[in-house]
């Protein structure tokens, strides 16, 4: 039995998760942060932690075994019970246990249980995609201090220069003048004359417009084209598991359920179960799967799971 794995699914859904006789893992969230030395920006995250004072058992793993594995709840009870008790053996020769996306246990000297958590995933899913990131060092150049440093060595003096008289100047001036004045007058003549022109074509293109309308003939002796629709055939190997029944009619009746509620529902097959299995829908890849999953579970069942599956 991979515990961890059963552990693992159930941190993304819930707060805490009890393994009858040995512990419980529990999850805390945080805000993202930024780290001002190294520049680097955090998201934020779920922590893990581990109290092994929460031993009873009540009930969240064993269920979600047992819906997963098809079996009996008091077998699924026995099973854990079984790899508990296997685990603790182990831990007791020294060994350290690794729980796959979840973190390292081992006893201590004084027979307590130590816990090092694992960061390599995240279960917070509304931070789904997200990861840290380190931002290049903005650097900012303050100009005005080097100038009045430069200013303090270098002191500016302004000499007021003698200008010659240049009677010329005046009437290049008055000339310039004279050809603005004119450019604008032109301008505006132009710009009218163009409007003039489009209002008189509008006017014309508005009559023969008319006149065409009031010659033309609507005959409708024909049907209306009939209309061919293109249907996808849904592909994709990744599966959003609605149900899975013994009885091919409830099945059935499951399909037509979420059809209603307007899902690309399809029936996959059998398992090895011989469980007629119904989806919600299928996608390409298991981004797209996940996503849609998160949506499900929030809206519509809880208990809806991810199925990777390669479909003949």
């Amino acid at each position: 039995m991979q515990l961890e794995t059963y552990i693992s699914d159930l941190l993304y859904r819930y707060e805490c998760v009890i393994v009858p006789e040995f512990g419980a893992f529990l999850t805390q969230p945080i805000s993202a942060k930024v780290e001002f030395e190294t520049n680097t920006f955090y998201p934020p995250k779920k922590v893990l932690s581990f109290n092994e004072q929460l031993k009873k058992n009540d009930g969240l793993l064993a269920n979600y075994i047992a819906e997963i594995e098809k079996i009996p709840y008091e077998i699924a009870v026995k099973n854990i019970n079984k790899r508990v008790r296997f685990l603790k053996s182990y831990m007791a020769q020294g060994e350290t246990l690794s729980f796959n996306n979840i973190g390292d246990i081992a006893f201590t000297t004084d027979g307590s249980i130590k816990f090092e958590p694992s960061y390599h995933l995240n279960y917070l899913t509304d931070a789904f995609g997200f990861s840290q990131f380190v931002s290049s060092e903005i650097h900012r150049t303050a100009y005005k201090e080097v100038v009045e440093e430069l200013e303090k060595v270098v002191p500016l003096t302004i000499t007021p220069e003698k200008r010659k008289s240049r009677p010329y100047l005046k009437y290049a001036a008055v000339a310039l003048i004279a050809l603005t004045v004119g450019g604008i007058s032109a301008s505006k003549y132009y710009a009218n004359q163009v409007e003039a022109h489009n209002q008189l074509a509008h006017k014309t293109a508005n009559k023969e417009i008319e006149a065409k309308v009031q010659e033309a003939t609507f005959i409708i002796d024909n049907p209306l084209p009939s209309v061919t629709l293109n249907v996808t055939k849904q592909s994709g190997n990744y599966h959003i598991v609605g149900g899975a029944f013994r009885v091919e009619e409830n099945s059935d009746k499951k399909l037509k359920q979420l059809k209603d509620l307007g899902y690309n529902a399809r029936k996959i097959g059998v398992n090895k179960y011989g469980l007629h299995q119904v989806v919600y829908s299928s996608y390409e890849t298991r981004i797209e799967a996940q996503q849609a999953l998160l949506k499900i579970r929030s809206n519509e069942d809880r208990d809806a799971w991810l199925l990777f599956q390669k479909l003949n």
